[in-house]
């Protein structure tokens, strides 16, 4: 095992030893490659270089109380994938070479997976793009599927506590019946401008609203948001919005813990009215938010006033990452060991 301190690693890359690699060409899916390689040789004229034939998946692999590994959901990552793709007229990779290309990358980078109780883990990144040459818009006729894994800690450096978060009116994420709904790279691009100028402010992220009226909730940042009040859980209803895997996991543990649940248009003038407040996804799992501020109006919304996060987030992270972890029951049988 590697000596790395683990307990303090930032979400960022760290270099492991191997990745894996699968080419489509004529029409197929060749076989897996192993590379000790951190670099890609790509022709100049590649589609995912000029026309943005790309996309990509996050997921995680934990090391369990039990010392096994396992992934979890890997299948909801699978048909994201798929969903990109198809966006973005790209070649679809197989669920066999999906999952073989993962598991293999996990194995031979095992001695990268975070010990249990260290709060890290194996986050795991497969990405498919247009590596065939093209001058004109049109798609590839050659792609290439890769996968590559690092160590890593939380994504807000705060871990699970609360984070200070930005309306954002000045830029949008993703344009309706745009690609906001599927994971490519064009729409953290768009996002960038955004990102570097809250965080110069002192802001964890921005919180997009509507493209169309700038009235309603879509993303913060990377990832969906949540928000609880009167025992219920509600989460933004938006074509716009990229299927967060984590949110589609708590509104089934949320529902499973008694709460109800609504998936519907957030206005933004609600904001107020909840308890609880947060943001969720691979990366995050759930980061509660203390302070939501309107940059443009010069006004917040406070909320965790003890500083701590609220309880009802904190009952739904620590099922959720207990079941990551296998410290509890997996009612829904989301984790798979890999032997």
């Amino acid at each position: 095992m590697e000596n790395l301190d683990w307990k303090n690693l930032p979400f960022g890359y760290q270099k492991t030893d191997y990745n894996v690699r699968c080419y489509y060409r004529n029409n197929a899916w060749g076989e897996l490659e192993v590379s000790s390689s951190e670099y890609i040789n790509i022709h100049m004229a590649a589609t995912a270089l000029h026309y943005g034939q790309e996309a990509f998946e996050g997921l995680k692999a934990y090391r369990g109380v039990d010392g096994k590994i396992r992934l979890f959901r890997w299948e909801e990552n699978y048909e994201r994938l798929k969903n990109s793709a198809r966006g973005v007229m790209m070649a679809e990779v197989t669920k066999e070479v999906f999952y073989n290309a993962v598991v293999k990358a996990v194995k031979l980078n095992e001695r990268f997976i975070p010990p249990h109780g260290t709060g890290a883990s194996l986050y795991i990144r497969p990405f498919l793009f247009g590596s065939g040459a093209e001058v004109g818009v049109k798609p590839a006729e050659e792609y290439m599927f890769v996968v590559f894994v690092t160590p890593v800690g939380p994504y807000f450096k705060e871990g699970f506590k609360p984070v200070k978060i930005a309306i954002e009116k000045e830029t949008d994420r993703a344009a309706p019946l745009g690609t906001g709904n599927i994971k490519v790279g064009g729409n953290y691009a768009a996002s960038l401008k955004a990102i570097v100028r809250v965080h110069k402010e002192g802001y964890g992220s921005p919180l997009y609203l509507d493209a169309k009226e700038k009235r309603y909730i879509d993303e913060i940042g990377a990832a969906n948001f949540f928000g609880i009040k009167d025992n219920t859980y509600v989460t933004p209803k938006s074509e716009s919005i990229l299927p967060s895997i984590t949110n589609k996991s708590i509104v089934q543990l949320a529902e499973h813990l008694g709460m109800k649940v609504e998936r519907r248009p957030i206005d933004v003038e609600e904001l107020s009215t909840f308890e609880e407040v947060g943001a969720c996804g691979t990366a995050a799992v759930i980061s509660p938010i203390g302070e939501i501020c309107d940059l443009t109006e010069n006004k917040s919304i406070t909320f965790c006033k003890d500083g701590k996060p609220g309880a009802m987030s904190t009952k739904i992270y620590e099922t959720l990452v207990g079941i990551q972890y296998g410290e509890v029951e997996d009612p829904f049988q989301w984790t798979e060991v890999i032997d």
